[in-house]
């Protein structure tokens, strides 16, 4: 294989989406950066056997992961609800580690983080999966240590990506690590995706992750709250009917955490978001989001992400000048 070579390993029960998360984004790099020695993506499998997905389609394996004799540059494990089975098959492990041992980079979607702390290279490290697999994952493999929340993790040559779309997330690192920062914008760009996210962000966004399900009066405080997000929270138990006291044991109950901290929350992730689709200065952004001032949003930037909102609108915002999209 190439020396800009990756090596996705997929096996029955695989999520699709996580391999077409790390097999895409290499294209548009190649046909933008249009360099003499472009990325080389091969899917494998064991003996080249066809990687029947967890959805049921089935996807035609580009090579026998035993004939890969290396070394290649960037090895992934994809994930999927084979994972187990997975994880027990021998063979598979000896050569996750042989091909390990010898490449650059070494990662994880998903639950692929089971295969290779089952082939003990997470060992020692610090790694993520899905959040609805990471208690199953620490407990079987006590020398690793999980980490649930963020979206991806760099632990020296390994990086473990909580799962599905996420896998974008340390793709497009690769690419801004290998071919610099334009590239990955534009990269993701031509993708339609984030620039690129922190990877302590939290796996389970406010506003996806947290509905106030069987309880209609957090569904309805947490409506009126984060629309728009400068809402005077101050009047939010009056709006829906019950005092304040009482509506901070109910989101204690059903969201563990008070009012104030989720407005906080609701706000900071907000803000992250607004520097990847507009020009707004941070005190535009701030007082757009609710915050009554720039260092009000720094110091909620520092508490949420360990990463202030200058140093992350510099690098998660769109560069003046752009990469030329390909012809």
């Amino acid at each position: 294989m190439a020396d800009r070579s990756a090596a996705v390993l997929a096996y029955d029960g695989a999520e699709l989406l996580d391999i077409a998360c790390i097999t895409t984004p290499p294209s548009p790099a190649n046909l933008i950066d249009r360099l003499p020695d472009p990325c080389q993506v091969q899917v494998l499998s064991l003996r080249r056997a066809p990687i029947r997905g967890q959805t049921g389609l089935t996807l035609q394996a580009d090579g026998a992961l035993e004939h890969v004799l290396g070394p290649v540059d960037t090895l992934v494990v994809a994930g999927g609800l084979g994972h187990h089975r997975a994880a027990d098959t021998e063979p598979l492990l000896r050569h996750v580690r042989r091909l390990a041992a010898t490449s650059r980079r070494v990662a994880s979607v998903c639950t692929g983080a089971s295969v290779l702390a089952a082939a003990g290279w997470l060992d020692g490290r610090r790694a993520t999966t899905h959040w609805n697999f990471a208690a199953d994952l620490a407990r079987r493999y006590p020398r690793v240590t999980v980490d649930p929340d963020p979206i991806h993790i760099r632990d020296g040559s390994s990086a473990t990506a909580a799962g599905v779309t996420s896998a974008l997330d340390p793709t497009l690192s690769f690419i801004e690590e290998d071919r610099g920062v334009p590239l990955a914008r534009q990269v993701a760009r031509n993708l339609v995706t984030y620039l690129q996210r922190p990877g302590n962000q939290a796996q389970m966004s406010l506003f996806t992750g947290v509905s106030g399900e069987g309880n209609d009066v957090v569904q309805a405080a947490i409506g009126f709250i984060t629309t728009p997000l400068d809402a005077d929270l101050s009047t939010a138990a009056g709006h829906v009917g019950v005092g304040p006291r009482h509506l901070t044991r109910l989101f204690d109950m059903h969201l563990g955490r008070p009012p104030a901290r989720f407005v906080r929350q609701a706000r900071t992730g907000a803000a992250a978001r607004l520097p990847e689709c507009s020009a707004l200065s941070v005190s535009a952004i701030a007082a757009r989001c609710g915050f009554p001032t720039a260092e009000a949003l720094r110091q909620n930037f520092v508490s949420q992400y360990a990463l202030s909102s200058t140093p992350y609108r510099a690098r998660f915002t769109r560069p003046s000048s752009s990469v030329p999209a390909p012809s």
